[in-house]
């Protein structure tokens, strides 16, 4: 009987299970009784009777056979809480699966519980009414991220070896690199939404949280490919991990350029020289040539967040305005911007500013195959919030946060965050953002820095 949860890879952990080292049943148990320990607050939701029955009937011959997989808060998990991490949608039960889920399923991973997400997605802090604060499991003060904070905390925190996450604004990212774990957001549609998606502003993509590359790579071989519930998502592509070590010879001679800020965001000085010193050594490792070409992104988080409004108000409905004071601080004051200001001429100048951005963003990579930036602007912030208005002692906007992550969802293309030490005893993270349909070059690059410089598979001390 083992005691604690897996401190491995899922990769590792299905190994595991096929050699007899542990049972799917010994693992659930044990990620079970360490999330009843643990106070860093990463489940909203746990399905013991149902996680158990399908544990006892693990197929470990299957790619992710007796894993115990968190589902981010935001996705669909038949006869479940439907919440969106809101206190309105308490009551709302699913009444289907996400197609990932339904897929993830169909690989033999094992759905057991909800991770804790920020209201619909809408801000990188993991704070609700509906669930209280989410924490950090290299320090409980400080935050995981979000929105897929619970996703973060739980991988990080030695509770399970993989969760569903999104990113729409840097959800993926913005927790990976706040809890120290790699994290991919894919060309938009690769893994497809639905059933009953919805287009909104077309930025969100679905990947997960994970602890290494392989696992990555895995989750995606099975998870992604084209279903005509939605029209947006792409054909499928084979051999994600398959292919892992074998591109290493196509990396060499690509261009990058270092653009820690990418012309826009404010980034805290320390964190800046890290990522720095970490780009630098992955090109020379890769064999990339750095050039130097500029590199001024727009600055579009208000612009970011208005379009996203539109999903919100159709699942409130005519729940708001009496809904109000359940909603959290942002999303209540999105809903009453929405409703006052949002309007035809407020769209118009979202689309030009989005035409800004592809445009800024294509004359890029006209030059470049790789953008070498932070992850983030700083090191993981309080667990409560609010959204830093400083950085290095000066005020920026709340939009900084976002400042480094939402043009690669605008734009649609991929981007790869990977750990590369800490700043303060809290995980810093580079970023690379590559060409459209070229993930498979991003994580071999992460790779490359796994094998050179490995980081800690979890947060010291975890599972707390």
């Amino acid at each position: 009987m083992t005691d604690t949860p897996w401190p491995g890879d899922a990769v590792s952990l299905v190994d595991a299970f096929r050699s007899g080292e542990r049972s799917p049943v010994e693992e659930l148990d044990a990620t079970l009784a360490a999330i009843e320990r643990s106070d860093i607050n990463a489940f909203s939701h746990l399905d013991v009777e149902g996680a158990r029955a399908a544990a006892a009937d693990a197929d470990v011959s299957r790619p992710f056979g007796g894993v115990p997989l968190g589902v981010k808060e935001l996705d669909s998990v038949t006869g479940w809480p439907a919440t969106e991490a809101s206190l309105t949608l308490r009551h709302e039960i699913a009444d289907h699966d996400s197609t990932k889920v339904a897929r993830l399923r169909a690989a033999g991973a094992i759905p057991m519980g909800l991770t804790t997400a920020s209201e619909f997605g809408g801000i990188n802090l993991t704070s609700t009414k509906l669930n209280g604060s989410t924490k950090n499991p290299w320090n409980p003060a400080h935050t995981p991220g979000g929105s897929s904070g619970g996703s973060a905390a739980a991988v990080a925190g030695g509770l399970v070896t993989l969760a569903t996450g999104g990113d729409g604004g840097g959800s993926i990212r913005i927790p990976a690199g706040f809890t120290g774990l790699p994290g991919l957001k894919a060309t938009y549609g690769r893994i497809p939404k639905g059933p009953n998606m919805i287009m909104a502003s077309l930025t969100a993509v679905s990947g997960c949280l994970s602890r290494s590359v392989r696992d990555i790579a895995r989750y995606f071989d099975h998870t992604n490919g084209f279903d005509h519930r939605d029209p947006y998502s792409l054909p499928r592509v084979e051999g994600w991990e398959a292919g892992l070590g074998n591109l290493r010879d196509e990396l060499r001679g690509k261009k990058a350029v270092i653009a820690i800020d990418l012309g826009s965001a404010a980034v805290d000085a320390e964190v800046a020289a890290a990522v720095e010193t970490a780009a630098r050594a992955l090109a020379a490792d890769a064999g990339l040539e750095l050039v130097d070409v500029p590199v001024h992104t727009p600055e579009l988080s208000y612009e970011w967040a208005l379009a996203g409004l539109s999903e919100i108000v159709m699942i409130l409905a005519d729940r708001y305005p009496d809904c109000a004071d359940d909603l959290t601080l942002e999303i209540g004051f999105g809903m009453k911007i929405a409703h006052d200001v949002y309007d035809i001429q407020a769209r118009a100048r979202i689309e030009a500013q989005r035409v800004r951005m592809n445009e800024t963003m294509a004359a890029i990579f006209d030059e470049v195959d790789f953008v070498l930036a932070s992850t983030n602007p700083d090191v993981a912030f309080g667990c409560d919030g609010p959204l830093p208005t400083t950085v290095n002692g000066v005020n920026v906007g709340p939009g900084n946060n976002g400042a480094l992550t939402i043009p690669s969802n605008i734009f649609g293309n991929p981007a790869m965050q990977i750990p590369v030490g800490t700043v303060r005893g809290l995980p810093v993270g580079l970023q690379v953002l590559g060409r459209h349909h070229q993930e498979q070059l991003l994580l071999e690059l992460a790779r490359i820095v796994e094998q050179e410089r490995p980081w800690p598979l979890t947060a010291p001390g975890a599972p707390i």
